[in-house]
């Protein structure tokens, strides 16, 4: 595995946004109404092709702020818009090695780009750091034909809960492999709508209040 989004081809995901939960077999749980501030698309990368398990490895620490700007400056070249970045605490579940691995990443808002141009960008940006994969967002209607997954955002999350979590629900690390929280506990997660059951149960062990969560509907994609 050569990067946090390899070893996980998250079954499910969590990121945050907008829609209600009801209409998605959430029960009683609601999240926001609709794709308000929700980017063109999403990009989640980073510049390290190790693995690590160790939660105290330095490399866990990196702000990747060169990673930041170069991935900038590559959105920019191929015609797209850079949005904001995001720096993402990553835990996964790795089946081989039988243990949680980690990863620090930075998520990335694209505006002004196509689906063709976001997957050639994503191209880009896996050639150049060596990164077996690289996972893509679009945010898209609940109804476009093209949408197949959700992206769900909830506070209150640590990355040490997330391992936790993982590591006491054989499950959910099997099923959906893991997740990433933000440095001020967001919660980072996402997956097919037809797992979103399964993530809403996930990130109640977790402790979420769902009248806070957000979900976005979209079209999911790991470009290598």
């Amino acid at each position: 595995m050569k990067n946090v989004f390899m070893h996980r081809r998250w079954h499910i995901a969590v990121t945050v946004a907008v829609l209600t939960l009801g209409a998605a077999g959430s029960g009683n749980a609601q999240a926001s109404p609709a794709t308000s501030g929700c980017p063109t698309a999403e990009i989640f990368a980073t510049d390290n092709p190790a693995i690590i398990t160790d939660p105290a490895d330095p490399r866990l620490k990196a702000r990747l702020t060169r990673f930041d700007h170069e991935v900038r400056r590559i959105i920019h070249a191929h015609g797209a818009k850079p949005g904001t970045s995001t720096l993402l605490d990553g835990v996964f579940w790795s089946a081989d090695l039988k243990q949680a691995t980690y990863e620090r990443s930075r998520e990335f808002d694209v505006n002004r780009v196509g689906r063709d141009g976001l997957r050639h960008i994503a191209g880009v940006i896996a050639k150049r750091y060596h990164q077996e994969s690289v996972l893509t967002f679009r945010c898209l209607p609940r109804t476009s034909p093209d949408t197949d997954a959700v992206e769900i955002q909830a506070p209150g999350v640590s990355a040490t809960r997330l391992h936790d979590a993982l590591l006491a629900d054989p499950r959910a690390r099997a099923e959906l492999g893991g997740g990433s929280t933000t440095l001020d506990g967001q919660l980072i997660l996402v997956a097919p709508i037809a797992d979103l059951p399964l993530a809403q149960k996930f990130t109640k062990e977790l402790g979420v209040d769902w009248r806070k969560a957000q979900v976005r509907h979209g079209d999911e994609e790991f470009v290598n």
